[in-house]
């Protein structure tokens, strides 16, 4: 008879609630309710489209990471410089409190006169700004830069008078060195700069600080494939030099000067890749004292830069 039973939890102890000591509890019961609705797929751990979906959104990321965003010039002269060679920017930093010198002034009046806002903050605010930068109570906000085509630099250099001159870099990963290649191509006639998209440094703030504004006046190109670029340039009629250290011509041997011309620089430990070095018509070596193994990247571009010149001069005058 039900409630007689002997087994263990079938009978209450005295003064007990009504019911089994030993049991489910109904506990059981839960297990069987539902989970509610299915999630949607890409909401499924371990299903494709909870991968692809999981995919996109890091390559999202990934793009916003990467997307370029706005810098700061630092210091009184480089923001001086950029100011005076029109380089675009939205605003003006000021400290509060500055000591105005000739450089202050000028930088206030440049900006007012383009309809730059200027901003007076805190010391601490630009320094948090700048990164930590010496701005000297001065720093320019500069909008990402906006690079050519490679093809524009076979136009602007179609527009002049002279043989093309253009300066690539392989594998130059310095701002400072590259902010410096394009302060002296401009400086010897360069018609443009070409970068690789990869390995490569970009043009930042500190590239406009040390190429001086520069990088404003001289179209600045931006390669998918620095090697099939090259070779493209080579079916126009450019003939391509790299820098080789370890080449047996120098540059007393730079016969092509004259002739419609693409300058390559490789970086300073790397020197060329082998595909560029491939892609070459000459290498060529900068002779030096014995003890001394190579040349910064940028001081390099400028001895070659600055001898293809003379060579333009000189047969210019024969």
């Amino acid at each position: 008879m039900a409630g007689n039973s002997k087994r263990r939890g079938a009978v209450r102890k005295p003064g007990t609630k009504k019911g089994a000591v030993v049991g489910s509890g109904g506990r059981k019961s839960k297990g069987l309710e539902g989970k509610g609705p299915t999630p949607r797929a890409e909401r499924r751990p371990g299903h494709p489209a909870q991968r692809r979906a999981a995919a996109a959104k890091t390559e999202q990321q990934r793009q916003r990471r990467d997307r370029p965003t706005a810098e700061l010039v630092a210091g009184r002269n480089p923001v001086v410089e950029c100011l005076r060679a029109s380089v675009p920017a939205t605003a003006l930093y000021v400290a509060l409190g500055i000591d105005a010198d000739d450089r202050v002034t000028e930088a206030v009046r440049l900006a007012a006169d383009r309809g730059i806002s200027v901003l007076e903050v805190s010391r601490a605010e630009l320094d948090r700004l700048t990164g930590g930068a010496v701005h000297q109570g001065l720093g320019l906000q500069v909008p990402p830069f906006e690079y050519a085509h490679p093809d524009d630099l076979l136009a602007a250099a179609a527009e002049s008078t002279e043989p093309a001159l253009l300066v690539a870099l392989d594998g130059v990963t310095d701002p400072r060195n590259l902010g410096a290649v394009i302060r002296s191509a401009a400086a010897f006639g360069a018609n443009g700069v070409l970068v690789p998209q990869r390995r490569s440094a970009g043009v930042s703030a500190v590239v406009w600080r040390t190429s001086a504004g520069t990088a404003a006046r001289l179209p600045i190109a931006l390669a998918t494939n620095l090697t099939r670029t090259l070779r493209s340039y080579a079916a126009e009629g450019l003939m391509i030099v790299g820098l080789d250290a370890d080449s047996p011509d120098t540059i007393d041997d730079l016969t092509l000067a004259t002739s419609p011309l693409v300058v390559v620089v490789g970086s300073e430990g790397r020197g060329l890749s082998r595909l560029v070095r491939e892609s070459c018509d000459q290498t060529i070596a900068i002779p030096m004292a014995a003890g001394v193994e190579s040349l910064n990247a940028s001081v390099a571009a400028a001895v070659v830069l600055a001898e293809v010149a003379r060579r333009r001069r000189t047969a210019g005058r024969t």
